[in-house]
Parts: structure tokens; sequence; C-alpha cells
């Protein structure tokens, strides 16, 4: 039946992201211009589903059109268009799917936590692994290192409010406060519920999962991306 996604259609930008795996959501100028890069990144994405022990689907990033069919073996359905909004263009997923609003069980919800957590583990690698100074971006610009970690930090603390969870942002190389900050965000996504937001004007678990994992991989990959002196 191929992976299911949805697009978000912002005036300048387009997401299209995968359902069923937090994280796997990429964008574009353009609906096709999405999915191809969606595609691009299954190598890379797999690597969660590895570090979260679940089996990813091979062709899974096959090449897709606008249609939402895929070129090799249909890969992609889309399944939903959603519109976009400022935050869509100015470079981050921010609607909500209509199936991210269900019941949450036990099952879904301990998958959820599982790739959210295996996010976490493929960033700290990178970081691990990358210089102090990564290379400058096409426009001369770019967080370094510890500043990049800082910034996922601090978003983080602010996500984590939307479904409930007040704790100040940990400082970078305190690692019981970050444990500490993850842990409580994974008891949520972890927990079985109604798939609703669990405050008022707070995102649904299952969106909450996605953007955090999406933040935190989009991060690793352009650190990744940007430690390569020659890239």
């Amino acid at each position: 039946m191929g992976t299911r996604v949805y697009l978000e259609q912002g005036t300048k930008k387009v997401f299209a992201c995968a359902l069923e795996w937090p994280g796997w959501c990429r964008g574009g100028r353009t609906d096709e211009a999405a999915l191809e890069a969606l595609a691009a990144y299954a190598p890379r994405y797999a690597l969660v589903a590895v570090e979260a022990g679940i089996a990813f689907p091979g062709g899974a990033g096959g090449a897709s059109g606008a249609g939402g069919a895929g070129g090799a073996g249909g890969a992609f359905r889309v399944v939903e268009r959603l519109p976009g909004d400022a935050t869509t263009d100015f470079g981050a997923p921010s609607a909500v799917a209509t199936s991210d609003t269900g019941p949450l069980g036990a099952k879904e919800a301990e998958r959820l936590a599982a790739i959210v957590g295996a996010a976490w583990a493929v960033f700290d690698a990178v970081v691990a692994d990358a210089p102090a100074e990564l290379r400058k971006g096409p426009r001369g610009g770019g967080r370094d290192r510890d500043t990049m970690a800082e910034h996922v930090l601090g978003a983080e603390a602010m996500y984590a409010r939307k479904i409930g969870i007040r704790q100040r942002q940990p400082a970078l190389h305190d690692a019981a406060a970050i444990s500490a900050l993850r842990m409580a965000i994974l008891g949520v996504v972890g927990a079985p519920s109604s798939g609703g937001s669990p405050v008022g004007k707070g995102w649904p678990v299952r969106y909450a999962a996605r953007r955090i994992a999406w933040h935190v991989l989009d991060h690793a990959w352009e650190m990744q991306d940007r430690s390569d002196p020659g890239g």
C-alpha cells in the first residue's frame, strides 16, 4: 500500500511527512520536490528505525511524484493535503494531520516513544563526532556544534510545554537534566491516551512526537553535512 504521507502546503514551502515515522519529514518548494527530498532521506532515516529496533520497509523511499504513487513500487501514498502557514514557509512543519487526534493505544505509543528516543540517540552520536566549528552554510552562516545543540535543547523545553511538561532548558553538559527532560517527554508520548492535547492549546501527542523528532533529526543531519569540510 505504500508509506502513508501527508503534504503540508504553504505558499513558499511544502513539507512531506510520513505519518507512521516521526521525524521523517522533508521540505521543498513544490509537492514533487518535497516528496523527492523525503525519498532521498530514507537511508538516513532508516538508521533511526534501526536504533529504535523497528523494521524499516525496504523501498520505502522510492522516487515519488505529485500524486504520491511513487516510482518504485508505489513507495509513497499521499493520504492528506493540509494548508500550511507562516511557520511552514519559515521552515518547520506545523500542521496537525486528521489522524493525529485519534486514540493512542499502548503499542503505538510505545513505538512513538522508541522512535523519538532513537532520534535523540542519533543526534547525540552526531554531536559526539562533530567538530566544534562546522563548515559555514551556503550564505556563510549557520550555528556551530555547541550552539546548535543548545538550540535543540531550548526547542525541546519549549515543545515539552505543549504536552504539559514544564522544565527549564537543561545546560548543554548537564546530562542528568537532559535525561530528565527527555524521560518526561517520553513518559507522555509513550503512554496510551485519547491522542489529543494533554493541555489546553497544546499539541496532540502524535504531532508532538513528529515535531520533536523532526527538529532533532533536521539538525543532526545538518550537523553531519556541515562537519565535512569539503561537503
